[in-house]
């Protein structure tokens, strides 16, 4: 049975003669990922160049359906295949923009790209054709994100089908997640040293050589002359290679060896912080965060922070930016808190204060809506001191619908979407339509989602749908419609909003599980059961999937499928109630309440009031011949949820059970009174209540 394949080696040269030793060796598509080559995506650039061509031609609706994650990071492979549509966000100038990606939706791409490349794998086989072999050369090297598109490629490929090799130095600088996937999904071998030959060449070829490969040599000669050799002489091999790749450089190159030759050359002030700076803003708009961190801490090294502050202030603060996707949000204040420090220069206060009340009332845990608030005040304040009375106005929206935001969390509904009809009304006023186009569908939006808190469905729904016809691709506004079609009870609106997002969007895993519950909810069992495998196919960590598949296979009596789940969930959250609770049901519905009820008793240890546990619990305890223990956990349902016909009813057989026929009937006749009882259930204990107690 063949395996995924790790090499490790020393020599790039070594690891790929192994590779080309593997029996499917002959039809490898070898991807040199180094990051100093094409930044983020270098070696994904070159596996998509192979394989697209051949796919587009035998089977171009699979590439369509994948289109936009295929072309998403390396926008340049549209010659091959044609353009991918775009959103607002990618159409207007740089500094119009304000709305950014970062690395949870490279992810997506990243899924999209491997499900492609699966589905490509199982249509060859299925022609009789052998997919090629892939081969990832220097992946310790590569950037977060192509390792990130490695991992999940060993993880989620049958290597009877599609074969992947993994090449690495035997010390590696690697994600936690390809380390974790090369440990479980790939077999290790050694690359043999190949024998050493002659070298004649001087000390200058040696520089040059090293120099020409844009620093990713692994030749111990080509090294060693580069670290010794005369500083001006390298500068100026720098600036030749720097002017020879510059004609046609691509936006991988502007990212990777353009501003690695021109920061060593001989302007690394100059030349070397306008490279980074072009590179920046590429890997900003695209949600590289981390070639944007890297970026941004590289031009703020080689940029002179009084002769050159708006850059080095846009290289911190896109940095600072780039570290909260990355789940460094210490960094991020760090960053921000280096700017005001630095500067007395009002945009850098602003800047900064806007950033740091955002990761207050966003993503720092628990938030702190409150302080949030004193930092995005002192932003408002800067920015209604402007003297451009454009910029002025320009800013002040800004601020305010980043306040407006605030005070949302803060339960001040009416106070922020007064915040941002008045932003809405100035940029109308002052600016033409085709100016600041997604910061004014930013404001729209976040009116709409205003409305839909404050329960003003018509006017929220009546808004997404004009969202929708300006920005077609950004689906996020098609599953917000869908969720206010759901609040309506209109299901058939509300998947085909999900159906027309799944077909223009990259796999977000929460799309496809809103779909996949939205399917459960009108009796497709089939449609939701395939959108909650692939969402865990894509992320098997995802717990809230795993409990809702595990709920549906319960309801179609497959126990044993829906107890994998729980488990699995388990086994990433020992303590959750909601787990434990799904357990114990699992055991009820096997026969056994003595283990139920100790499962239930975990979960309701983690959550006394959890209702569903209580009344599982109260089942088990009925079955185990303990009534007055179900009377009691009844009795504490009613008391969180309030009087329910069916939690009456099972208390009324406890009682009755417990030999205390006059209070099951009091309870079965509340129930009777009640919307929604089951008549035809009520009915017979009633009667054998009454003549219970009538000694009959």
């Amino acid at each position: 049975m063949p395996a995924h394949l790790r090499i490790v080696g020393d020599r790039r040269t070594d690891r790929l003669r192994r590779a080309t030793e593997e029996p499917d060796g002959g039809r490898a598509v070898v991807a040199v990922c180094h990051q100093r080559l094409r930044g983020p995506y270098t070696g994904v650039d070159t596996l998509l160049r192979a394989v697209l061509p051949e796919a587009y031609a035998r089977w171009p609706e699979l590439v369509d359906r994948h289109r936009v994650e295929l072309l998403y990071g390396v926008p340049e492979l549209a010659e091959l295949v044609g353009e991918a549509p775009q959103q607002l966000a990618f159409k207007g100038p740089f500094e119009e923009r304000t709305r950014f990606y970062g690395s949870q939706m490279i992810r997506c791409m990243n899924q999209g790209i491997v499900t492609f490349l699966n589905e490509h794998a199982r249509r060859l086989a299925e022609a009789g054709d052998p997919a090629p072999l892939l081969v990832f050369e220097d992946a310790h090297a590569a950037e977060p994100s192509t390792q990130e598109l490695v991992a999940l490629l060993l993880r989620r490929s049958d290597p009877g089908r599609l074969r992947v090799v993994v090449s690495t130095v035997p010390v590696a600088s690697l994600t936690g997640e390809l380390e974790g996937a090369l440990a479980r999904h790939t077999e290790t071998v050694q690359a043999v040293p190949g024998e050493p030959s002659p070298d004649g060449r001087s000390v200058e070829e040696l520089v040059r050589a090293y120099v020409m490969a844009d620093g990713i040599s692994d030749d111990p000669a080509e090294i060693a002359a580069y670290e010794t050799a005369d500083p001006e002489f390298v500068r100026r091999l720098h600036d030749l290679r720097a002017e020879e790749l510059t004609p046609d450089a691509d936006l991988g190159t502007r990212m990777g060896a353009l501003p690695y030759h021109r920061e060593r050359g001989a302007d690394p002030g100059g030349l070397g912080r306008e490279a980074l700076t072009e590179g920046l803003r590429i890997s900003a708009e695209i949600g590289f965060s981390a070639m944007t961190l890297d970026m941004g801490l590289r031009g703020r090294a080689v940029t002179d922070p009084v002769a050159n502050a708006d850059d080095f202030r846009r290289f911190t603060a896109l940095a600072a930016n780039a570290l909260v996707p990355l789940h460094r949000l210490d960094e991020s204040f760090d960053l921000y808190m280096d700017l005001r420090r630095r500067y007395t220069d009002p945009n850098a206060h602003m800047i900064s204060s806007y950033g740091i009340a955002m990761l207050y009332t966003r993503f720092f845990s628990p938030r702190d809506h409150e302080t949030a608030l004193a930092w995005q005040n002192n932003a408002v304040a800067i920015a209604a001191l402007l003297p451009d009375a454009r910029e002025r106005t320009l800013r002040q929206v800004f601020n305010d619908n980043a306040l407006a935001l605030i005070e949302m969390h803060r339960g001040n509904l009416e106070h922020g979407l007064e915040l941002i009809r008045v932003g809405i009304e100035r940029l109308d006023a002052m600016l033409e339509p085709d100016e600041w186009v997604v910061h004014r569908s930013q404001l729209l939006y976040n009116r709409t989602r205003l409305l839909a808190a404050l329960g003003r469905t018509d006017e929220a729904y009546a808004d997404f749908t004009v969202l929708i016809e300006m920005d077609p691709y950004y689906t996020d506004y098609l599953c917000e419609r869908a969720k206010i079609s759901r609040r309506r009870g209109d299901l058939d609106a509300a998947l085909a909003d999900y159906d027309r997002a799944v077909a223009m969007a990259p796999p977000f895993p929460e799309l496809f599980y809103n779909r996949g519950t939205a399917r459960a909810e009108v009796g497709d069992a089939d449609g939701a059961l395939a959108d909650f495998g692939y969402v865990l196919e894509m992320e098997p960590d995802d717990v809230a999937t795993r409990m809702r598949r595990a709920e549906l296979l319960l309801g179609l009596g497959d126990f044993e499928a829906a107890e994998a789940d729980v488990v699995a969930g388990l086994e990433l959250r020992p303590a959750d109630p909601e787990l434990l609770c799904m357990r114990g049901t699992i055991a009820l519905e096997y026969g056994d309440a003595e283990q139920a009820a100790r499962w239930l008793d975990a979960a309701l240890d983690g959550d006394p009031g959890y209702a569903a546990a209580l009344v599982n619990r109260a089942v088990a305890s009925f079955e185990l011949g303990r009534p007055a223990s179900s009377v009691e956990d009844l009795t504490r349902v009613l008391d969180l949820l309030g009087p329910d016909p069916d939690v009456l009813l099972n208390r009324g057989l406890a009682h009755e059970a417990a030999g205390s026929a006059d209070l099951a009937l009091r309870d079965v006749e509340t129930a009777l009174g009640l919307p929604g009882a089951d008549v035809a259930e009520l009915e017979p204990v009633r009667k054998r209540c009454r003549r219970r107690l009538a000694g009959v």
